[in-house]
């Protein structure tokens, strides 16, 4: 009896602990309370400006010269909405999504005002290219503005009309500016070859190892991105699902 008992008093843990939604905790944790968080941040956007010098030396385009930023996880820090959604036991609602952009409350992601404003003063301009929906536009230009983003207005935020292929925007903008760098979390950000492309994602990183820290700037998101994709195999998967294929692709010994 005592044994039945037991198992009734430990059966809440059991299901939360079961809950695919809290494999990310750690992962949201680390990006909302770690000083390595920050510091991997401030250190991305340091050494930008470095390179962003580099560049202006080594400059001989006639156009306009701008850098491309993502905006999820580069400028603005979602991990609130990433804590809402494993509290709630899921780990993506697209109506939570619409609920969050709305509010415009995101906070910055450390040292990107600064690198931007820093940029704006040697009359670089910024293009906001980011996959939030036009149904998020408003807010998302809001939230910008309120922390005084530089160019944060209609004509340098483009986000995704239908597509999240980000190639078509970035190629738009070169018919009329310079771009020196690109910054995002997401190695789509910066190229097509690293996911689209169906190539070897560590060999192309490693063909172009030159580029990050000069003219792509990555900046960490362990919550979420394209690099999770290519653990799942199947269609239609289940939170579950995803949450087995994910400890079977664990390395181990």
């Amino acid at each position: 009896m005592k044994k039945y008992i037991l198992i009734l008093l430990l059966a809440p843990f059991f299901v939360k602990a079961q809950n695919p939604a809290r494999d990310y905790t750690n992962a949201v944790l680390w990006q909302q309370t770690s000083g390595e968080y920050r510091a991997l941040c401030f250190q991305a956007y340091n050494f930008a400006r470095l390179s962003l010098k580099e560049a202006l030396w080594a400059d001989t385009s006639k156009k306009t010269n701008c850098v491309i930023v993502d905006i999820d996880e580069t400028v603005l820090d979602n991990s609130a909405f990433q804590g809402h959604e494993i509290k709630k036991g899921q780990s993506y609602v697209p109506a939570d999504w619409t609920e969050w952009t709305s509010l415009a409350q995101a906070d910055t992601v450390p040292g990107a005002l600064a690198f931007l404003k820093f940029a704006a003063s040697k009359n670089i301009e910024t293009f906001y290219v980011s996959n939030r929906d036009e149904k998020d536009y408003a807010a998302t230009l809001k939230n910008l503005q309120h922390f005084g983003f530089p160019y944060a207005d209609d004509a340098h935020l483009i986000v995704s009309k239908g597509t999240s292929n980000k190639e078509p925007r970035r190629q738009k903008i070169t018919e009329t500016h310079n771009i020196l760098m690109l910054f995002g979390d997401n190695l789509s950000d910066f190229s097509n070859i690293f996911y689209r492309e169906q190539k070897n994602t560590f060999e192309q990183v490693n063909t172009n190892q030159a580029l990050f820290g000069t003219k792509f700037i990555v900046l960490p998101n362990p919550m979420y991105g394209d690099w999770e994709k290519p653990l799942y195999q199947g269609e239609k998967l289940s939170d579950k699902d995803k949450a087995k294929q994910r400890l079977e692709r664990l390395k181990s010994y």
